[in-house]
């Protein structure tokens, strides 16, 4: 797989960081495919705006397996082979558990999972049939701080999140073998057409105030870290799910959760463990 010039499938790539993303990508020369659902003028305004060619706007609901598959194999098609799939597609339904109806919670659950995590699934599982035959490829996920932090009114998308996560590393020990990189990323709130309302409210005041930057993230802050891993030089970052959300959440180490012992580091008098 060259550094440059891959073809990259960027699912929910009509806005957002979807867009941001597909941009991202293009700018470094790379052919982009931007998946939709239903926005079929806004990802045809993405992709004309991209610079250089070879670039494709393809459609597939990704609730719909085989609808899945056929999207896929097209954008492989399209591009000339496929290298670099972002997985970034979301559905944020609110469903808190105290104020809704038993059929709209299971609606609410159901579309979903069906969307952010079982949806991810099938395009990864679609897609690396692409790259294996390519000889290797590159995965990012485009999870959320949700997953660690929680959502109380979006529980589902929360529980997604944080299986998609899982389901990342998952496959970076599993596809290491092929050549291929899994890697995520866990955005907190960004400043996007969905989050727009909100964000101009007096709640906006309160979510820009979680970070001690005092602001939210950019779309283009998220595109520059999903292109850093999904290039060469960050293969060893594969498995890793990276926070990006301004210090509005810090998750604690791993070794404290878990019990683990301290680090052993070097002294003038040999080896010691470290409580630091």
């Amino acid at each position: 797989m060259s550094a440059a010039g891959r073809g990259v499938l960027v699912t929910g790539g009509s806005r957002g960081i979807g867009a941001a993303v597909a941009r991202a990508f293009a700018a470094r020369g790379d052919r982009v495919a931007v998946h939709y659902r239903d926005a079929a003028a806004a990802a045809e305004a993405v992709t004309a705006g991209l610079p250089g060619d070879g670039h494709a706007a393809v459609r597939a609901d990704l609730a719909d397996a085989d609808a899945v598959r056929a999207m896929v194999d097209e954008a492989a098609g399209r591009l000339g082979g496929l290298d670099v799939l972002v997985n970034n597609a979301g559905v944020y339904v609110a469903h808190p558990v105290a104020a809704t109806s038993y059929e709209e919670w299971q609606d609410a659950w159901r579309a979903t999972l069906g969307v952010n995590l079982v949806g991810a699934a099938n395009a990864t599982w679609c897609a690396v049939r692409h790259m294996t035959a390519r000889g290797g490829g590159r995965i990012v996920n485009v999870g959320s701080r949700g997953a660690f932090r929680g959502e109380p009114f979006h529980p589902a998308y929360g529980a997604s999140k944080a299986g998609l996560h899982a389901f990342g590393q998952s496959l970076a020990v599993a596809l290491a073998p092929h050549g291929i990189t899994v890697a995520s990323v866990a955005p907190g709130y960004v400043a996007t057409d969905m989050t727009a309302e909100e964000l101009g409210t007096p709640a906006g005041d309160l979510i820009r105030a979680q970070s001690p930057f005092h602001r939210v993230a950019l779309p283009e802050e998220v595109a520059a870290a999903v292109v850093y891993l999904a290039s060469p030089e960050a293969a060893w970052a594969s498995g890793a799910v990276l926070d990006l959300n301004g210090a509005s959440y810090l998750r604690l180490a791993r070794r404290l959760i878990y019990g683990a012992p301290p680090p052993v580091r070097a002294s003038g008098h040999g080896l010691r463990a470290s409580a630091g």
